[in-house]
């Protein structure tokens, strides 16, 4: 197929809270998109009938859907060489997902599918924050906590396509039970679920006022506990800094392994910007072996949350070349 400018590609991302649909061009314009909640806790047929419903109404109202010329999925333990989620710790949709074949029934085209962390970093390189770099880390803070690796410029698979899952290494040996099995995952700590936690369990060793008490553990989202920090609220302040030492210690281990130029973050739990930021940092530094120390930046996703479905377009882009 020849590679003009009107060429599309029908990008997907599948979060833990909502699936993202998305038309998008070489040049990383969305030119139509939709979002609907994922229902991870349902049976994988609600998902498989609903996005088959929401991929007919995306293009049954774009006069441009016959331009489609492929299709990138992210999705959380997606194993690009079998097209398949793996596992996925937050999903009650089995252990083997056939993502890839369902999207194919719905629509026949090439499809490009990996882990939504890895996703991400290719929609950084492509479109966002890392186009000058070759060797970074992306960081999703969403529901869980995923993770791309790139380094010089290319995408790190592994193996059998799963590396880079660094919400899964221990920070504690014993910590706290994580939706995979294990306890004591990063993301446990490091996430919109984990700041949840954290900040339940400091509201319950304390009688420190809070506007946070006012919240059930369903109810409290991301954006409440930063709205709150900003505002000084001691809890969410003692939260942010506990998730900023827990994550910034993990990012020192991952410097020593790969050496990148920079981790970005994104996600819901990257909203509360500087406030966030400027420990983090603290705590990466102060964990770093000498030879790192001063040579990492730290960076913010400049992508709003409605853009994440350029990670899998650029997926698709790079599939195509």
């Amino acid at each position: 197929m020849s590679k003009n400018i009107e060429e599309i590609v029908l990008a997907i991302d599948i979060g833990g809270t909502y699936t993202k649909l998305g038309l998008v061009n070489r040049d990383g314009s969305v030119l139509s998109s939709n979002v609907f909640k994922t229902e991870a806790s349902q049976p994988f047929g609600k998902f498989e009938k609903r996005i088959s419903q929401e991929v007919q109404r995306l293009l049954s109202i774009s006069t441009i859907a016959n331009m489609v010329c492929a299709i990138g999925i992210g999705a959380p333990n997606a194993n690009y060489r079998t097209g398949e989620m793996i596992n996925p710790p937050n999903f009650k949709w089995g252990k083997q997902v056939p993502i890839k074949n369902m999207i194919q029934e719905i629509l026949d085209r090439p499809i490009f599918m990996t882990n939504d962390a890895n996703a991400a970093a290719l929609g950084e390189m492509y479109y966002g924050a890392a186009r000058n770099l070759k060797n970074f880390v992306v960081l999703t803070l969403g529901t869980g906590l995923g993770s791309g690796i790139i380094n010089e410029g290319q995408l790190i698979y592994g193996q059998n396509g799963m590396a880079g899952e660094l919400g899964h290494v221990n920070v504690f040996a014993d910590g706290r039970q994580c939706n995979c099995g294990l306890k004591g995952c990063l993301e446990t700590y490091a996430s919109v679920t984990g700041i949840k936690r954290t900040v339940f369990e400091l509201l319950a060793n304390s009688t420190t006022e809070s506007v946070l008490r006012t919240y059930s553990f369903d109810s409290l989202t991301g954006k409440n506990i930063s709205d709150a920090a900003h505002q000084g609220d001691t809890i969410a302040l003692q939260a942010f800094e506990q998730t900023a030492m827990i994550l910034g210690s993990k990012m020192a281990d991952t410097v020593a392994h790969l050496e990148p130029e920079a981790f970005i973050l994104t996600g819901g739990l990257s909203q509360a910007g500087e406030l966030f930021l400027r420990p983090l940092k603290n705590y990466m530094e102060a964990a770093l072996f000498n030879a790192y120390r001063g040579k990492v930046k730290i960076l913010l996703s400049k992508s709003e949350s409605a853009e994440a479905v350029l990670g899998p377009a650029a997926l698709a882009w790079e599939g195509l070349n």
